[in-house]
This record gives C-alpha cells, sequence and structure tokens, in this order.
C-alpha cells in the first residue's frame, strides 16, 4: 500500500496531463501536430525511466530492460527525424527510419523472449509455432494491401523503404502483442493495450501515407499515438507498484488460442479472395480449394487436440470427472461470477481395505461406479471431481440444498453395491459440506470441508457433517491418541466393563456385553467415540478387539449361571483373513463354551460375500452372531435372509420412541415380528424406564438391556448389582449426564 500511492499519484498526473493537453491542441488547430509529437516524446521519454526503474523490483528484468532501450530508441528516432526535418540530411533520415525501426524490433523481443524464457518443453515450441501462424495471417493482410500497392504505384526507393520498414514494424508489434495474450497475459493489462492501440494506428498511419493524395489531417491518428504511448508508460509504472515475487506463468485462456484459428481461416479468405478478385481461377482456383480443405481439416484437427490437451489437464482419466486443476477452474470461474456454491468433500470409507483384499483393478472398479453415481446425483452445472486416490468433491452452484445433495449420494452408495467377482461390496463414505462466506478463498473453503469431513469420518461410517465454526482440526490429536493407544493393553490400561442383558419378564442376566473403556495415565478416562474410530482407523482395532474377547471369555468362563458374552466385532476385523483362527484360539484358550459367545456386528459391515463367508465359519463352530442397532445401518432384506444370524438388537433410538402409542412403537414391532419370522431372538437396547420394559414385553421382545437394569461395571459390581432394578426397594443407581453419554456413545466396542 505504501508502494501504491506515489506510483498512483504519478500515473494520475500523466492521465491528467495528457488529457489537458490534448483538448487544447483540439480547441487550437494550429496546436495539433506540436502538442501530439510533443505528447509522445514527453511520454516515451517518462516510458524510460519507470521502465528501467522497474527492472530493480520486477521478476520479469530483461523484459522492462529491453522496453526501455525500445522507449528511449523511440526518442532518439524523434530528435534524428526532427534534425532530418531542419537539416535535410539523409544519414538523419536513415538513422530515424533504422531508430525506429529498432523500437519495434526490442519492444517483438522484450515481449516474445520472456516468454518464451518462461515457458518449458515441449510447451516452447508449441507456443513459437501459435505466434508464427498469427502473424503470418497478418503478413498475408500486409502484403496485399500494403507492400503490393507500394510496388505497383513504383514508390521511390526511400519512400519504398520507409513503407517497407513500418510494414515490418507493425508486424513485429503484433507478434509483441500475440506473445502476451498467447503467454497468458490478460488482455486487459496496460502493456498489452498499449502495444495493441499502437499496431492499429501506426496501420492507420501508413494507410493514409500510402492511398492518400494529399497531406491528411492525421489528429485522429496521432491522438492513438498518444494513447499508445500513455498505455506503454503506465505499465512499468503498474508493474512497480505490484511488485511482488516471480511466479509461474498464466496458461493462457481458452479464448486466445481462438487467434490461431482466426488467423487460418484469415489465410485462406485471404487466398479465395485474392483469387477471384484477380480473375484467375485458373490455375490458382483449383490449388486454393484444396488449400482450403488443408486448412480446414488443420483447424479441426487443431481443435480436436486443444479439447483434447485441455481434458487431461482438467480431468480424471479414471473416472471421467475433474481433477484437482478442474475443480480449481471451477471454483474460480463462480467466484469470478460472484455465485455462491457448497462444496462437498467425499472421502470413501476403508477403501484401502477393498484394494486388499480384491486388487487394484477391483478398486479402480469401484471409483469409476462411483463417480456415475455422483453424476447421477447432481446438476448439469455443479461440478464432480475426483482430487485424490479415494477422495472426491461436488462443486453445487448457486449453493443450495448440500445436505440434501449428500444424503443422495449417500443413499445412492447404499442401493447399489459394487460386485467385485462372487462378492457383493457396500461402498460406504463420509461427507464433509460447506458453503462460501464473504471474502472466501477456494483454500479456505476447501479447508472447511476438509475438518467436516474428518468430523464425519470420526462419528461414524457413512455419514455427513457439515463445517460448523466450532470444528478443529483433530488429526494431530489423533495421531498422538494412536499413539498412546499402541500398547495401551500391557500397559493395563485399557479396562472391560461388563452390561447385563436381561430376561424381562423376571430382571435376571442371561448374558453380559463387553464394553471397553480406556483409562489414559494423564487424559484420564478416554471415551470410546474418541479412540475407537482412531483404533478402526489405525489398525490397532483389530488387536484391541482382540483383546476384550479373550479378557471376556476368561472373565465369564466361570460365572455363576454360566451367562453368554456378547463382545463386538468392527468391520475392520471382519475383513481380516485369521479372525476365524484368532478367534476360536482365544475362546479355547479360555475354555468357554462356544455356544457361550456372541459376536455382534453392525449391518452395514456385513453386506459382502467376504465377510458372509466369515461369519458363516464362525457360527459353524457353535458361535452366535448378532446384529447390532439393527434399522439404523443400509442393509436389505434380502441379504437378512442370507445372513448367518440368531439375534437382532432393537436400536437405543427406537426404544426412546416407545410412548404407549401404535406411532411410538412401529419400528420396533416391525423389528421385532420380522425376527419372529425368521426365527430369531431380539434384543432391545437402551431400556431406561418400566414402561418401556412392559410394552416391549406386549410387543414379544424377551429380552434387553439398559440403564434401568445396570451401567456398565466391573463383573463384581454388575453381579451384584443385576436384577435390582425391578425390585421397589433397590432401584437402579442414578447416573450423572456424562455417565450417560459415555453409555451412548457410538461406536461401541
Amino acid at each position: 500500500m505504501t508502494r501504491w500511492r506515489p506510483v498512483s499519484r504519478v500515473a494520475a498526473a500523466l492521465v491528467g496531463l495528457v488529457v489537458v493537453s490534448q483538448i487544447a491542441s483540439l480547441a487550437v488547430p494550429d496546436l495539433r501536430r506540436p502538442v501530439l509529437f510533443s505528447s509522445v516524446l514527453l511520454l516515451d521519454a517518462v516510458g524510460v525511466w519507470f521502465s528501467f526503474r522497474a527492472v530493480r523490483n520486477s521478476p520479469y528484468p530483461w523484459g522492462w530492460r529491453l522496453i526501455g532501450l525500445a522507449r528511449a530508441s523511440a526518442v532518439a528516432a524523434f530528435f534524428t527525424l526532427l534534425w532530418f526535418t531542419v537539416s535535410g540530411s539523409a544519414f538523419a533520415y536513415w538513422a530515424g527510419i533504422g531508430l525506429r525501426g529498432l523500437m519495434f524490433v526490442l519492444l517483438a523481443a522484450a515481449t516474445f523472449l520472456s516468454r518464451l524464457f518462461e515457458i518449458r518443453g515441449r510447451s516452447r515450441w508449441s507456443f513459437a509455432a501459435e505466434v508464427v501462424i498469427v502473424v503470418s495471417a497478418g503478413t498475408m493482410l500486409a502484403w496485399y494491401f500494403v507492400i503490393d500497392q507500394a510496388f505497383a504505384q513504383h514508390l521511390a526507393g526511400p519512400e519504398l523503404s520507409r513503407i517497407l520498414g513500418y510494414v515490418v514494424g507493425d508486424l513485429l508489434v503484433l507478434t509483441a502483442v500475440c506473445s502476451l495474450l498467447l503467454g497468458g497475459a490478460r488482455p486487459g493489462t496496460p502493456l498489452v493495450g498499449g502495444l495493441s492501440l499502437l499496431l492499429v494506428t501506426d496501420l492507420a498511419w501508413n494507410a493514409t501515407d500510402l492511398h492518400s493524395d494529399g497531406t491528411a489531417d492525421i489528429w485522429l491518428v496521432g491522438l492513438g499515438m498518444v494513447g499508445a504511448s500513455l498505455l506503454l508508460t503506465l505499465a512499468p509504472i503498474t508493474a512497480l507498484a505490484q511488485h511482488g515475487p516471480r511466479v509461474s506463468p498464466a496458461r493462457a485462456p481458452a479464448w486466445s488460442q481462438r487467434l490461431v484459428m482466426v488467423s487460418l481461416l484469415t489465410g485462406v479468405g485471404m487466398m479465395i479472395a485474392v483469387t477471384i478478385a484477380e480473375q484467375d481461377m485458373f490455375p490458382w482456383g483449383g490449388l486454393v480449394g484444396c488449400l482450403l480443405l488443408m486448412v480446414a481439416a488443420v483447424v479441426v484437427h487443431m481443435t480436436v487436440s486443444l479439447r483434447s490437451a485441455r481434458d487431461l489437464v482438467v480431468t480424471d482419466p479414471l473416472t471421467g470427472l475433474a481433477n484437482r486443476t478442474g475443480l480449481d477452474d471451477a471454483m474460480a470461474a463462480a467466484a469470478r461470477r460472484e455465485e455462491p456454491v457448497a462444496l462437498l468433500l467425499i472421502d470413501l470409507d476403508d477403501f484401502k481395505l477393498i484394494n486388499d483384499a480384491y486388487g487394484h483393478a477391483a478398486g479402480d472398479a469401484v471409483l469409476t461406479e462411483f463417480g456415475h453415481h455422483l453424476r447421477a446425483v447432481v446438476r448439469a452445472p455443479d461440478t464432480c471431481a475426483r482430487i485424490g486416490g479415494d477422495e472426491f468433491a461436488v462443486l453445487l452452484i448457486g449453493g443450495v440444498g448440500p445436505d440434501l445433495v449428500a444424503q443422495r449420494i449417500l443413499t445412492a452408495l447404499a442401493a447399489h453395491p459394487v460386485r467385485l467377482g462372487e462378492d457383493t461390496v457396500v461402498v460406504h463414505a463420509s461427507i464433509g459440506l460447506t458453503g462460501t462466506r464473504p471474502g472466501d478463498t477456494s483454500k479456505e473453503l476447501m479447508r472447511r470441508a476438509d475438518l467436516a469431513m474428518y468430523a464425519a469420518k470420526r462419528a461414524g461410517a457413512h455419514s455427513w457433517m457439515k463445517h460448523d465454526p466450532s470444528m478443529v482440526d483433530r488429526r494431530a490429536m489423533d495421531a498422538l491418541l494412536a499413539e498412546d493407544l499402541t500398547g495401551a493393553a500391557g500397559r493395563g490400561e485399557l479396562i472391560v466393563l461388563y452390561q447385563p442383558i436381561v430376561d424381562l419378564a423376571t430382571g435376571n442376566p442371561s448374558g453380559y456385553e463387553a464394553l471397553v473403556r480406556w483409562r489414559h495415565p494423564v487424559r484420564g478416562l478416554v471415551p470410546p467415540l474418541d479412540f475407537i474410530p482412531v483404533a478402526e482407523r489405525t489398525g490397532l482395532i483389530y488387536d484391541l478387539g482382540l483383546y476384550v474377547l479373550t479378557r471376556a471369555c476368561t472373565d465369564l468362563v466361570h460365572a455363576p449361571g454360566s451367562p453368554y458374552v456378547s463382545v463386538n466385532l468392527s468391520p475392520r476385523q471382519l475383513q481380516t483373513p485369521t479372525l476365524v483362527h484368532d478367534v476360536l484360539s482365544a475362546v479355547k484358550r479360555a475354555g468357554l463354551p462356544m455356544e457361550r459367545l456372541v459376536l455382534e456386528v453392525t449391518e452395514s459391515a456385513i453386506v459382502d460375500e467376504k465377510s458372509i463367508v466369515t461369519l458363516h465359519e464362525l457360527r459353524g463352530h457353535g458361535i452366535r452372531i448378532a446384529v447390532d442397532d439393527f434399522g439404523t445401518g443400509y442393509s436389505s432384506l434380502h441379504y437378512l435372509t442370507r445372513l448367518p444370524v440368531d439375534i437382532l438388537k432393537i436400536d437405543r433410538s427406537f426404544v426412546a420412541e416407545l410412548d404407549g402409542t401404535p406411532t411410538g412403537s412401529a419400528i420396533a414391532e416391525a423389528v421385532i415380528r420380522l425376527a419372529q419370522v425368521l426365527r430369531l431372538r431380539t434384543i432391545a437396547e437402551g431400556i431406561e424406564t418400566a414402561d418401556q420394559t412392559r410394552e416391549l414385553l406386549a410387543l414379544g421382545c424377551p429380552t434387553g438391556q439398559g440403564f434401568l437394569y445396570a451401567k456398565p461395571g466391573p463383573l463384581e459390581a454388575v453381579f451384584t448389582n443385576a436384577g435390582r432394578s425391578l425390585d421397589p426397594a433397590h432401584p437402579s443407581p442414578k447416573l450423572s449426564e456424562a455417565e450417560r453419554r459415555l453409555d451412548r456413545a457410538r461406536p461401541r466396542q
């Protein structure tokens, strides 16, 4: 800001001076030529000063150094031609023409070479070829309308040389303009505008000299030259104000490539027009027609090649969606249009397990299939992108309904399992979403969506979450937590608690569910919601789960009444090939009969064939299988008929709805009736009131667990307190809200 203020004052002063002087020349015709020439001289001199000043601060010093030399050459040409006007010296004339031509050469070199050196590899040759095509089209126009006319008029040597020199100068300016535009410069920059205006006015000046019989009023042409000089002078001033580090050259905008197409078509049009105008159809008509076909084919080929190259830059080759570059372009375009957007960041849960179990070709098939689902749930203006291995993004233009889109994506995944060989796998995803805010950048939008996505992944598989300002990035904390969790069992930090599963009619326990807690030496009691997701993602869950299984079997083997023990299995454990062997070994070492073990799995974890085969093998050894939280996942009834299941556990959310009305009991009753038809047992979770117990008994559910009977605790305490809750003399102990949240935390292990 401190640099911009004095520079802006200089720019404003120059603009004001030029405007005032040109108004004065318009008011006094005799002053027009002196004012025009002196204005150009002054602006060229100031341009020399600021061009060399820009050398010290600009990331492109050689470009500004050459432009400074070009402006200095223009100043020298002015005084040399003034000397010729006074003295009539032929040397002064040719020296002035040479210096003026040198200005054009230096301008073209400054722009063309600076861009050429910034571009690397094959792109350098492509850039040079595009410039040659455009300049060649300009040469064809100059050849027919200027050079041919000059020779037709049999101009004298000095006059012909001057005309030809100006033509070459104009072509050099055209080279400079094309170099900037095709090299990625913005059309609205002062340097591009000044060179373009210089080209137009110089062409007009030459046309006036060549086609006018008398002395023409050149005020309008001269005014254009003043404007060109002003813009060329403002260019280094602007560069001084925008001083910054060197950056990679921007990609040329898509429209700039049309210059090449227009140039080719211009050349063809010139050939046809001249052939017809000169009435020389034979032999040139056939040759020109064939040339037209050839150029048309080249144009089609270039168009297809450019679009293919563009697709390679912005498109993911596997899924056909946009890639990270395409997403960035879409976000930038929306920002330019000032459109509100919403961003969904999607990560496929446990995708590495699919790659490990089925191979990378199967993983690619899953990614491709997911890409089809994404396209099907969004509108045409929205952008779907694959931005990482198993990470996707959706940019919603207008920012309307991102939560609905997120839910549609999850539903589509659940409804369309992917067939991998003989297995069917349901893919799960975690989605984070956020909308734009005033002053947002694409980086900030991506950061918020990433935080929300990670929060959704921590909350549980197959869910979405919207960004909230209270969210913090827990990845570093989770990494430390994973490090501490390693070896926690060996250090005696893991505690296995038990919650009784009771006969609702008598209140007597028939089994116990094992639940793990972590008593960290520094953090204290860590909730399962904090460390179980970390264990899942890092693979520690397998050893943790085996520890809980071994401890539970050992604790319950000699329990009075021979109750069964229920232990949770995580999705990651189910995908491990050695699970059956490890479970059977642990149970046998503890001496627990196989029929006294129940393994609980969530329905969303057992919808692929590999998991079903594993559960069938476990059940073949006498171990019973329970589906935990039934009704909250995404498996179909078709799968339920094929699963080796003995027990359905009614989720606590459905038990909480029980209020003595048909509406409140609708889902719980449906689950119970389904279990009865399939000859499965039902266990209700989260029972907190005696009324819920009575209603469950009336609906036909015989067993349950919850705060009404006992909170999870050490085995000895649970044995002592089990069954007392139905006795008015021994009510269930009152739990704090913190204990309730801890027990309700998901996932449970």
